[in-house]
This record gives structure tokens, C-alpha cells and sequence, in this order.
């Protein structure tokens, strides 16, 4: 499946370029909210994710989407009109914070419906929304039912998720996300989306397409260990890891790089360093990072976040450092970039979501094209 087109909101602003420089030295978008109308105390993160942000959370998710998606769409060059489903991701949306009776899929359909986009479907399994779309979306054009699909993930903070992750203990208390750190405290959430467009290689190459990248393999798996603590032996993650490895084709020595779910939180650092060590062990030299630092933990929307971020990963050879990790837990044995952008060589690289409910989510990416220096040409 080739990737045509790429699009994102985060907490670092909307540009591809422009957000990966500056997660490349360092910069993290987390502020406090309070005195800006939303929930007192809430850990949000900054950036263009406020369009929309005077009206409902419905009407705000919408907007958000639109916006995001139809970047992705001017980046592939595509209209909208050409595009068979949309497919979106988000870990219920905003039904616990609006007065309005909406569903995940009513959101969707009136997304797909400002675009111009004639179909959609709806995901929502929890954290791996994001990247579920993608999967889904991967799966309706290799079974033929469609050329292009436009996927991506979306998810507001809301005072409803709030209040459910403060009464989980899941935020963190010293105001930083610290993937796979001795001191890891829990993580921050933040808003954001994204979306990527798949296309058939057919069609792309028929509309002259330029291709950023591919999906080459995906994988996803249930360890069905409770409604939200994971398995922290990482067998569901093996598990949807090497499901994705056997689709590409590809072997665990194949990985160059690894975009890392990397919550900061105790059970799920934990859960995914077993499942690094079980597929790739002691001597693999994988690069892991992770975005949730810079970004907030985007619930629905960090799956789409996360692949796009590896694409860009993987065109420039290098990854952004981890701007809070000190001490890495002995139990990563993969190379982490901790405290600089560290470079790799090779070609493929995972992203792994791991979301409440046990739902664990794996797509392996390609790189296509030439290498780009950060900032510079081709």
C-alpha cells in the first residue's frame, strides 16, 4: 500500500516540516490550561489543535478533522472526490462531554461529508484507534473494495477523560512524559489528529502520484488481560508485532527503527520493553522513540500521529530525542534516543500502539524515495 499524502495537528503546530524540526531538537507543546476555558488543572497541549475550540466537542471534533484531513489530501495532491472511504479512528470522541446524542460514527459521517468523501467507517478501539484506521483502511484496498482510503485518528481532551484517567492514576504528577525511564510517573494528554492516504500502487502510479513511503505489513492482536492494565509480559504485542513482520514479508533484523507507544507509564513501558526483548533481543540495533513527550498521549488520534512520525523518521535517517528520559529502564535493551536525535541506517521501521481493552496494534512502514537532511534538500 503506498502512502500518497500526510497530514497532522499536534501540539507543535500542523506543518510536517516545520513539527519534526522541532521535535527533532527537543521542543515538547505541553501547558497548563487553566484560564483558558478548559478543565481546570488539565494537562493540555498547545498548538492549533483549538480550532473550533467555542463550540461543543462534537462541532470541535469535526472541525479539527476537516482541517487535518484535508492537509493530507492538498499534501497528496488528491481531491477529495477521488478518495472511496474515510476511514476514522478516536477513542469514542466527545459522547461523554456533549449534550448533543452523537455517536463515533455520526462524527465520522459529517467529517466525510464536509470533505466530499462519498463513504466512511468508524474505529474506535481505544488508544489503537488511529492506527486501527490505517489497518482497516489497508485492509479494504488489498480485498479490493477500494483504491484509496483516507485513514487517520482524532481525539479531543475532554473533562469525561479526564476525570477517568485521574480516577486510573494514569497522569503523570511531575508534568513530564518519561518513556522508559527508572522515574517514569504516568503520562499527559493532549489533542490532536492525523491522517495518511492509502492508495493502491496501481492507482497511485495512474495519477502520477509522488509516494512518500509503505505500508508493507500490519498486525493486531487482544491480550484480553482486563479493561485497561495491559499485559505486561508484552505477549499481545509480540504477538500483533510479528503478525505485521510475517505480512511485510520481513524479519525482527530487518527493523531499523521502532516509533515506541511510550506512555510513561509504569504497566505499559513495561509491558512493551518485554516485548521489544522478546522479538528483537539483546543485540538488535533498532532505534525506539517516542512523540508523547512533545505531544500529549492523543488517545484515538496518536496511532495516525505516530506512523506519520516514523515515515518522517525513516526519510531523514534519524529520530528525536526523548527530552525527559534520564535513567533508561534496564529492561529496554534497544538502542534509545535519549538526550540528542540519534541517527540509523536501514530502510523499515514499526510503530506499535497499545490501547485499553488489550488492543495492540503494529504497522510496519518503508521508506520510498531518497533521504531528506533534516531541514535540508533531497
Amino acid at each position: 500500500m503506498c502512502i500518497t499524502g500526510m497530514g497532522w495537528t499536534t501540539a507543535l503546530g500542523d506543518g510536517l516540516d516545520e513539527v519534526w524540526q522541532q521535535l527533532t531538537s527537543g521542543r515538547v507543546g505541553v501547558r497548563e490550561s487553566a484560564g483558558d476555558g478548559r478543565p481546570p488543572a488539565a494537562l493540555l497541549t498547545d498548538g492549533e489543535a483549538d480550532r473550533g475550540a467555542d463550540g461543543p466537542p462534537s462541532a470541535r471534533q469535526i472541525s479539527l478533522a476537516v482541517t487535518t484531513a484535508a492537509a493530507a489530501l492538498r499534501d497528496a495532491g488528491c481531491p477529495a472526490g477521488d478518495v472511496d472511504t474515510l476511514v476514522l479512528g478516536s477513542s469514542l470522541g466527545p459522547h461523554l462531554d456533549d449534550a448533543a446524542e452523537t455517536s463515533p460514527h455520526t462524527l465520522t459521517s459529517a467529517v466525510a461529508e464536509q470533505l466530499g468523501v462519498a463513504r466512511s467507517a468508524s474505529v474506535s478501539t481505544a488508544c489503537s484507534s488511529g492506527a486501527d484506521a490505517v489497518l482497516a483502511g489497508a485492509a479494504l484496498l488489498t480485498g479490493g473494495e477500494a483504491e484509496r482510503c483516507l485513514c487517520g485518528g482524532i481525539d479531543l481532551l475532554t473533562e469525561g477523560k479526564l476525570l477517568g484517567h485521574r480516577a486510573l492514576g494514569t497522569l503523570s504528577a511531575s508534568g513530564a512524559v518519561r518513556p522508559f525511564d527508572t522515574d517514569r510517573d504516568g503520562t499527559l494528554f493532549g489533542e490532536g489528529a492525523g491522517f495518511l492516504l492509502l492508495e493502491t500502487r496501481a492507482a497511485a502510479t495512474a495519477r502520477g502520484a509522488r509516494i512518500l513511503g509503505e505500508l508493507r505489513g500490519w498486525g493486531a492482536s487482544n491480550d484480553g488481560t482486563g479493561p485497561t492494565a495491559p499485559d505486561e509480559t508484552g505477549a499481545g504485542a509480540v504477538l500483533a508485532v510479528r503478525r505485521a513482520l510475517a505480512r511485510a514479508g520481513a524479519d525482527a533484523r530487518d527493523i531499523a527503527v521502532i516509533n515506541a507507544h511510550g506512555t510513561g507509564t509504569r504497566a505499559n513501558d513495561t509491558a512493551e520493553a518485554a516485548c521489544y526483548g522478546t522479538v528483537f533481543g539483546k543485540e538488535s540495533e533498532a532505534v525506539v522513540f517516542a512523540t508523547k513527550p512533545a505531544f500529549g498521549h492523543t488517545l484515538g488520534a496518536t496511532g495516525a500521529l505516530e506512523a506519520i512520525a516514523l515515515l518522517l523518521a525513516l526519510r531523514h535517517g534519524s529520530v528525536p530525542p526523548l527530552p525527559h528520559t534520564r535513567t533508561v529502564m534496564p529492561e529496554l535493551t534497544l538502542p534509545l534516543a535519549a538526550d540528542a536525535p540519534r541517527e540509523f541506517t536501514g530502510s523499515l521501521g514499526i510503530s506499535l500502539t497499545l490501547g485499553f481493552g488489550g488492543f495492540n496494534t503494529c504497522l510496519l512502514l518503508a521508506a520510498d524515495g531518497p533521504r531528506t537532511a533534516v531541514g535540508g534538500a533531497a
